[in-house]
């Protein structure tokens, strides 16, 4: 009897450990989906809220939570750092993407934030699509769940633009595929991932889906009812080529010669609409979402980026993107509750940067605001040097708000390096327009905890960051002046929306301010899997049941 009743006991304490496990692996949401809106203010959220139907923002607005004071913590806010801070928890300190561009000093030339001349184009004839994400210098939340499910995991990133798909599916990733426009009009990757592109997306890119929105573009509801935005015809616009007017409506077939072939989608709301085809293809084609082990699919929504650069955040280009996008986000929601069911995948939203209103815009409303001439800037700074130290060519490039000197002439010439970083920040301090400047003395040798030089510095990667470090005035851009742009620390820039939505998800709101580099965190405790290895960013305790 003794024998018979420990025999049960022991039976039950295996079935119920073997219970827990099944229960802890499906307490786990089956995928989880990253989605990034590319330049995307947190006030469109409510400016345009009353355009909005109910099935994609709000729906994950009052179904999930939402944080309305989330900020990016780093300058320069740019879509390659946006996009790698999101899904690295940390920021460029770390991970090393400064900028979608930068000058590396020791190869002495620009480089891509996602170029590798190591791999090929995978499903064009391009030159020019040789990308992976190997200069991220860290893990994305996806590497890990990867590695915790012992590679079983899925993990797929889709943009229109390359590095949008890239750096958030992280170095492990199953594919990341981009749109490669042009005169061919794809959906490709490299040989990063793989040899040849799957089946799933070879027929999506011959069903014709594509060419089809190269239609008419005119706004969604009649422009009239767009009052959260300017009017349609206004100076602060550029528009497509072979159209004399930046208003409604927009030949798309009739312009796309001028304007890059296919490439014109991007700068449309059909570009959004493109993505979450592919992405709700992808669903299918990968079998997402349908086993224990957790899946990640990262989709970033580029053509608000585009449509923001052209057009200018009061456009209503804009106002009509967004309300495009909000159905788009309905149509991709529907998919996955019915492709993976309702409660078991996860959603989070945000953006991976802002933008600023159009310079000439706000100059009409005696709002200070203005253009800097980075080319004239260049010229005089080498000049002044040239006059100070009697050597010319000390600076080898200016970009990305980064000075960077010569450093085998300062070898050569025998100059003290700290007495030229000293010299150059107080130079360019005079400068008009330029507000702050610091060295990279200051970035190395202090510990900021607020404001801009804290920002400064979390962008400051040791290696790969200048010498000097300076700063625009407020609404100051270095750009046309017609559209709108980003990579500033004002809180046009920072201020992202940022919602969580689905399984493991608390309903609510905060107010509290956190930053973009705690999502990563938050997910890999939602997923109970080791942290980004380069995390900096802390749990949102407050969205997790």
């Amino acid at each position: 009897m003794l024998r018979i009743a420990f025999l049960i006991l022991t039976v039950g304490f295996i079935f119920k450990g073997h219970t827990q496990a099944v229960l802890s692996k499906n307490d786990r949401p089956k995928l989880v989906v990253g989605i990034v809106v590319d330049q995307m203010r947190y006030d469109y959220l409510t400016r345009f809220d009353t355009s909005f139907g109910s099935g994609g923002f709000k729906r994950i607005s009052k179904e999930g939570f939402q944080y309305k004071n989330a900020h990016f913590n780093y300058i320069p806010t740019y879509t390659g750092p946006g996009h790698a801070s999101v899904y690295t928890g940390t920021t460029p300190f770390n991970h090393g993407i400064i900028a979608n561009n930068w000058y590396d000093k020791t190869a002495k030339t620009k480089v891509y934030c996602v170029e590798d001349t190591l791999v090929n184009a995978v499903g064009s004839t391009s030159k020019f699509d040789k990308m992976s994400p190997r200069r991220m210098k860290t893990t994305s939340f996806a590497d890990q769940n990867r590695m915790h499910t012992q590679m079983r995991g899925k993990t797929i990133g889709i943009s229109l633009k390359d590095r949008g798909a890239i750096l958030p599916a992280g170095h492990t990733a199953n594919a990341a595929y981009w749109f490669r426009g042009r005169d061919e009009g794809q959906w490709i990757t490299s040989s990063y991932y793989m040899d040849i592109l799957p089946q799933w997306v070879q027929k999506f890119n011959a069903s014709g889906t594509i060419k089809s929105y190269l239609k008419t573009w005119d706004t969604m509801v009649d422009s009239e009812q767009y009052s959260a935005s300017g009017i349609d015809e206004n100076m602060y616009e550029a528009g497509f080529k072979g159209k004399e007017k930046a208003v409604f409506p927009y030949e798309l077939a009739a312009l796309a010669e001028e304007n890059g072939g296919f490439d014109i989608l991007k700068a449309t709301p059909y570009g959004n609409s493109l993505t979450t085809d592919f992405a709700i293809a992808a669903l299918e084609g990968e079998g997402l979402g349908l086993d224990n082990d957790t899946d990640v699919l990262a989709v970033s929504f580029s053509s608000t980026d585009y449509i923001g650069h052209n057009f200018g955040v009061n456009s209503k280009e804009v106002q009509d993107a967004y309300v495009r996008l909000d159905k788009d986000l309905e149509r991709l929601l529907i998919a996955l509750d019915k492709k993976v069911g309702v409660g078991n995948y996860t959603v989070f939203l945000t953006a991976d940067h802002g933008a600023v209103n159009v310079p000439a815009y706000l100059n009409a409303l005696k709002i200070p605001a203005g253009y800097f001439d980075l080319m004239q800037f260049s010229e005089q700074l080498n000049a002044q040097l040239t006059e100070k130290y009697g050597v010319q060519g000390l600076v080898e490039s200016v970009s990305n708000g980064q000075i960077f000197f010569n450093y085998a002439l300062v070898k050569e010439k025998e100059l003290n390096h700290s007495h030229l970083q000293k010299y150059t920040a107080e130079y360019i301090l005079a400068y008009p327009k330029v507000d702050k400047a610091y060295t990279r003395n200051q970035m190395l040798g202090s510990t900021y905890q607020f404001g801009v030089p804290a920002l400064l510095q979390k962008g400051f990667n040791q290696k790969r960051s200048g010498d000097v470090l300076f700063v625009l005035d407020p609404a100051t851009i270095t750009y046309s002046k017609k559209g709108s742009t980003h990579g500033s620390g004002s809180s046009y820039d920072t201020h992202a929306p940022l919602l969580f939505f689905g399984k493991g998800i608390q309903k609510g709101s905060s107010v509290e301010k956190v930053f973009i580099t705690d999502i990563a965190p938050t997910i890999s405790s939602l997923l109970r899997i080791e942290f980004p290895n380069g995390t900096t960013g802390t749990v949102l305790k407050e969205v997790l049941k």
